[in-house]
């Protein structure tokens, strides 16, 4: 497990307030994001539609942290470049939806972004056997996408456990995002089940200053890890 000093906390803009969006980004960049995190969503593949390339190029604008997109969207492969033109610096997608995994994985690094593969609650982690050694890092999915908001499955902690036993044992160095129902009251069990990144949506921009959030957050993590 990596200590609190390299744990990322990355923002999803999923629950900003997009009629101030850049003023929310501003926010969390000041409390010390590491990463901002952005859903992107189609309505098919979950049934919510959000934002396209277009706005991740508008927030490439007015950030200076990387750009975490997670596409929940059927047939990826066919905005890769759309997405990496936006300046996108981390691409994800999701093993149920990708029938040519490696393929699609092998086009990303193509265009100089890293690789993220995500799975739902619902995927066992023995999907990946093939694929881990490719990617940058796993998305372990602990609510079921579509929405924010949603309650943290509790059984996500044990899919995090097993897989962060799986890299170690492959001598890997496969970052582990965690995305969904994190706040800072259960953030700290998460990332000592051995994720490396935290996506908190909710948790940070529903709360009176997030930036004294994000702050926060990282303080229990020095505190207590």
């Amino acid at each position: 497990m990596n200590n609190s000093q390299s744990i990322q906390i990355a923002p999803s803009i999923l629950s900003a307030n997009f009629a101030k969006l850049a003023e929310e980004i501003y926010k969390v960049e000041e409390g010390g994001a590491d990463l901002l995190h952005v859903d992107v969503m189609d309505g098919h593949f979950v049934p919510n539609i959000t934002i396209g390339a277009p706005v991740v190029k508008s927030l490439k604008k007015v950030t200076r942290i990387p750009l975490d997109v997670h596409l929940m969207i059927e047939k990826p492969e066919n905005f890769i470049e759309d997405f990496q033109q936006a300046g996108t610096q981390i691409l994800t997608v999701h093993q149920e939806v990708s029938h040519h995994l490696h393929r699609i994985i092998q086009a990303i690094k193509e265009r100089g972004m890293k690789a993220g593969v995500a799975i739902n609650p619902s995927t066992p982690i023995n999907v990946l056997d093939c694929i881990l050694p490719e990617v940058d890092q796993v998305v372990v999915m602990s609510v079921n996408p579509g929405f924010g908001g949603q309650k943290f499955i509790p059984y996500a902690i044990s899919k995090i456990k097993a897989l962060r036993n799986l890299i170690t044992q492959s001598g890997l160095k496969t970052n582990i995002l965690v995305d969904g129902g994190i706040k800072p009251d259960n953030c700290l069990s998460v990332v000592k089940a051995g994720a490396d990144i935290i996506v908190l949506g909710s948790g940070i921009f529903h709360t009176p200053d997030p930036m004294e959030t994000v702050k926060k957050i990282r303080n229990t993590l020095e505190l207590k890890m």
